[in-house]
């Protein structure tokens, strides 16, 4: 299957997961996550590094807050707590 496919079927994926309730959106944002990279990889390999640019872009838009509390968690700055 193109892997070009396989990265829309991603996306797609993705949205639906945003659609469900915060306590399932956990596990499955988790593996959406790793497969994600694996998946640019693969398609960076496959296309070039345009499409691979292209792919970290779309996850990191999608993936944006996620992100930035796991960077803060990583530096160890506590995520701010909205009030």
């Amino acid at each position: 299957m193109n892997l070009l496919l396989l990265g829309c079927l991603w996306i797609v994926a993705a949205s639906v997961v945003a659609f469900l309730p915060m306590r399932l959106q956990y596990v499955l944002g988790l593996v959406l996550l790793i497969t994600a990279g694996v998946l640019i990889t693969l398609i960076g390999r496959q296309h070039g590094w345009f499409y691979a640019l292209t792919g970290v872009a779309v996850l990191v838009s999608m993936f944006r807050k996620p992100l930035k509390v796991l960077t803060r968690k990583l530096i160890r700055n506590p995520p701010e707590i909205p009030k």
